[in-house]
């Protein structure tokens, strides 16, 4: 079974690795963090090299139905997050 890995382990890993104090790597995890989520409000794309691509796509308004009643209902636009992995990081994955 798979662990999770998280903020709190992340600031943990960089805590230890960079001698800093926990709540000084939480600091750090937190800007990192909410750069990212700024840099995707405004449409930009965020690319890691080596790690991979968020993008943040618009998926049109359209039609379905509701599975219970089989009712028809339009389902509104909206914006999707997507990641694309790099294709390191897929080779060391497949390892």
């Amino acid at each position: 079974m798979s662990e999770t890995f998280n903020k709190k382990a992340l600031s943990e890993t960089l805590a230890e690795r960079f001698e800093l104090k926990k709540k000084d790597a939480v600091e750090v995890v937190d800007v990192v963090l909410s750069s990212i989520r700024d840099e995707l409000v405004k449409g930009n794309k965020v690319d890691f090299s080596g790690f991979g691509k968020f993008e943040v796509k618009d998926r049109p308004a359209r039609d379905g139905f509701n599975p219970q009643t089989k009712e028809k209902i339009r389902i509104p636009a909206s914006k999707a997050l997507t990641f694309k992995v790099s294709k390191t990081l897929k080779d060391a994955i497949n390892k």
